[in-house]
């Protein structure tokens, strides 16, 4: 067991829920308070910087109003780590099922190829996205954290960074190289690199994956992540005829 990794890692402790249980609400209400756009306990990021929004462990019929209103009528709510039910008339437009590994081990370097990058090389970092896909990235989410690069005749060719941030802990994300230099190492090279600037603020890594991309959690495990728990990802879209009603629900 790694130093940097919990004892019990699938449990929540005697006192509450693991932080990584509800990642949204655990960054939200953390380290990326400054990010919150809140409606009594629900919580999301700005729509340019991250789609995830936060409910909290256990939602009531008010939290799923507040919801409403947050998202607006018609608009959809992407939910990470949800796995409980919608309300009633509420579509479920997206799920996929996932897991969560964290660091037991990583091997993690610098890489002195790396760059940091920021928003000057976000049109690059956008058009890098939209050709791999690796997941969501917006013009802002490089705000949420350290992002590295590696460029090639000054070309941005891959790239890794930061997303979710719950206390103690660092998810790495955007993990994505050009498809014409897949197969040279550069996914983990700056997988390492980016785990390496979270391990020096003494926080742990840890990342998502869909659960049928195999290939991909066979690659982390022989980096050493361990496999925590399954989760999944969702989003739902509020029902146009809650409009009006929701707005006064506090």
């Amino acid at each position: 067991m790694s130093a940097h990794s919990p004892e019990h890692p699938g449990l929540g402790t005697p006192t509450g829920p693991h932080p990584l249980d509800n990642p949204a609400l655990g960054s939200l209400t953390g380290p990326h308070a400054h990010f919150a756009e809140r409606r009594g306990r629900v919580l999301r990021y700005p729509a340019d910087v991250s789609p995830w929004l936060a409910l909290p462990d256990a939602p009531d019929a008010v939290d799923w109003a507040d919801l409403a209103v947050l998202v607006g009528p018609g608009g959809e709510a992407p939910l990470a780590g949800f796995t409980g039910q919608t309300p009633d008339g509420w579509e479920v437009t997206f799920s996929l099922e996932g897991v969560q590994l964290v660091d037991d081990g990583l091997a993690v370097a610098p890489d002195a190829e790396a760059l940091r990058l920021g928003p000057a090389d976000v049109p690059e970092m956008l058009d890098l996205v939209e050709r791999t896909r690796p997941g969501p990235f917006l013009p802002r989410t490089v705000e949420l954290g350290t992002y590295l690069g590696i460029r090639r005749n000054g070309a941005l060719i891959a790239m890794a960074g930061e997303r979710l941030h719950p206390p103690g802990w660092t998810e790495i994300s955007a993990v994505c190289t050009d498809p014409g230099f897949r197969g040279e190492g550069l996914a983990t090279r700056l997988i390492l690199a980016v785990a390496h600037g979270i391990r020096e603020r003494g926080e742990t890594p840890f990342l998502h994956t869909a659960a049928g991309n195999t290939s991909a959690i066979r690659l982390y495990e022989s980096l050493g992540f361990r496999l925590r728990r399954t989760t999944r990802f969702m989003a739902t879209r509020v029902p146009e005829r809650l409009g009006d009603e929701v707005v006064g629900a506090r």
